[in-house]
């Protein structure tokens, strides 16, 4: 005896009788890359590499008054392998430059780079022959958080618009 096309296998699976309040049936639609992306977007690891003072900052807002647990990013990594997303604040010397790379260099794909700062995004007041002029010169930046230093708000807003850039990507993967 088979299943007639008509009627589902089980009472309450694909039929209008799932949820008799609202009619809703209880399934949830949506394309793979879409779930992947809400997923990575909610679940963000972010590494401190906290150079100047800016870092104070990045600590207070993983205190309890800030609650960053609210973006996922409760979970400050130590090692650039269970991290997805680089975070450099402060100002980033010549000599300082090769170690950041090797840091973003042994991140998992996909991974992600906020440059939070003045110092990290410009060079801030340092434009000297020893500063490098923003950490996009080294670095793809996909966040760029101003101030000097920037608040923690000013963090959790470029974590918002992080997750709107993650939420919104299309390829799965490693990105171009």
């Amino acid at each position: 005896m088979g299943i007639a096309a008509g009627n589902p296998p089980y009472p309450g699976v694909g039929s209008a009788e799932a949820d008799g309040k609202t009619g809703s049936l209880g399934i949830a639609v949506a394309r793979l890359e879409d779930a992947v992306n809400w997923g990575r977007s909610n679940s963000i690891w972010p590494l401190l590499f906290g150079l100047a003072c800016c870092a104070i900052e990045q600590i207070a807002a993983g205190m309890p008054r800030f609650d960053i647990a609210r973006f996922g990013s409760e979970v400050f990594r130590a090692s650039p392998r269970q991290a997805d997303l680089l975070i450099v604040s402060g100002r980033v010397s010549n000599k300082m430059a090769p170690v950041i790379k090797r840091v973003y260099d042994q991140m998992s794909y996909p991974k992600w780079v906020i440059a939070m700062g003045d110092c990290a995004s410009c060079g801030g007041p340092f434009n000297n022959y020893a500063i490098i002029q923003g950490v996009d010169k080294i670095l793809p930046v996909d966040v760029y958080v101003p101030g000097c230093p920037p608040r923690p708000e000013a963090l959790f807003y470029a974590l918002t618009l992080l997750q709107k850039k993650i939420k919104a990507e299309e390829k799965l993967g490693i990105r171009e």
